[in-house]
């Protein structure tokens, strides 16, 4: 549970980073993905979660 909560914080860390540094840039992002189909944002998050779980798996090994 310690893992997955320090994962969470850096979630949030890298996002709160990302929006501060560039929030011009994020509100656009946000703008297209509002626009976008469900079904490309959908195999986009199982992606990410695929390779996240991949990624976790690889390093903690």
């Amino acid at each position: 549970m310690k893992d997955f909560l320090a994962a969470l914080g850096l979630v949030f860390a890298i996002e709160g980073i990302f929006l501060a540094a560039f929030p011009g840039s994020a509100k656009r992002s946000m703008a297209v993905v509002l626009k976008m189909a469900d079904g490309p944002l959908r195999l986009a998050g199982i992606i990410s979660a695929v390779l996240g779980v991949l990624i976790v798996w690889l390093v903690r090994g």
